[in-house]
C-alpha cells in the first residue's frame, strides 16, 4: 500500500502541484481512508519527501542506464537531454518551484543529492571524453563539472529565464551546445555539429520572442 500511495501522490503532485493536492485528494483517488495514508506517512511533508526522493531515484536510474550504453560522452549528454525532456513533459505544475517555496528543507536536501549525483556522472563523462579524444586533455574536470551543475540549475530559474521567453527545450539545447563547444576537440566538434544539425532539421527551437 505504501508504494501505491507514493505512486498516486507522485502523479497528483506533478500534475497539480505540491501545494494544492491534499491528503484527502490522495485518499479519494485511491479509494481509501485518510487514516490509511497516515499509517505510512505521519504527515504530508513526509509524503512529499518520499515522493521527491522516489522521483530523484528513478531519474538517476534512467541516467545510469544511458551512461552505461552510450557510445561516447557527447551522445550520452544528448540522450540524457532527451530523457530529461520526456520527464519534464509529465510535470504540469512547476514542482521544483513549489518544492522550494513550500518545502524548503526537502528542496535543499534534493539540491545536494543532485549535486553529488551530477558531480560523479559528469566527472566520469568528462574523463571518458578526454580518454577518447573528444574533449581537450587540459580541461579542469572538477571545475567544469561544478560549472555544468551551476548552469543546469541556473537555467531552471524563471527569474532569469521566464517561460514566456524561453522554453525548457530551448534552454537545454543551447546550454548543452554552449557547454560542449568549450571543451571539445576537432574530433569532438564533428559529432557535436551532427547533433546540432539534426536538431535544426527536426525543429528549430527559438524563444517565443525571437531573442
Amino acid at each position: 500500500m505504501k508504494e501505491k500511495i507514493i505512486h498516486k501522490a507522485q502523479n497528483l503532485f506533478l500534475t497539480l502541484g505540491f501545494k494544492s493536492v491534499t491528503m484527502d485528494d490522495i485518499a479519494n483517488e485511491l479509494g481509501i481512508s485518510k487514516k490509511t495514508i497516515y499509517v505510512h506517512f505521519k504527515n504530508k511533508t513526509k509524503l512529499v519527501e518520499a515522493v521527491t526522493f522516489e522521483v530523484f531515484d528513478n531519474i538517476c536510474q534512467g541516467i545510469d542506464c544511458i551512461c552505461s550504453t552510450a557510445s561516447n560522452p557527447i551522445e550520452e549528454l544528448y540522450a540524457i537531454k532527451m530523457f530529461v525532456m520526456q520527464h519534464l513533459k509529465k510535470e504540469k505544475a512547476s514542482p521544483q518551484f513549489q518544492l522550494k517555496k513550500y518545502y524548503p528543507n526537502i528542496s535543499q536536501q534534493l539540491y545536494w543529492k543532485q549535486f553529488e549525483k551530477m558531480q560523479k556522472s559528469v566527472k566520469e563523462s568528462l574523463q571518458k571524453g578526454i580518454d577518447t579524444g573528444l574533449f581537450r586533455p587540459n580541461i579542469d574536470i572538477d571545475f567544469i563539472s561544478r560549472i555544468y551543475f551551476t548552469g543546469m540549475v541556473g537555467i531552471k530559474d524563471e527569474t532569469y529565464f521566464p517561460k514566456d521567453k524561453f522554453s525548457m527545450e530551448y534552454l537545454l539545447e543551447h546550454f548543452l551546445e554552449y557547454h560542449l563547444r568549450a571543451i571539445v576537440t576537432e574530433k569532438g566538434i564533428g559529432i557535436l555539429n551532427k547533433h546540432i544539425n539534426k536538431s535544426i532539421v527536426k525543429h528549430e527551437t527559438f524563444p517565443p520572442t525571437g531573442l
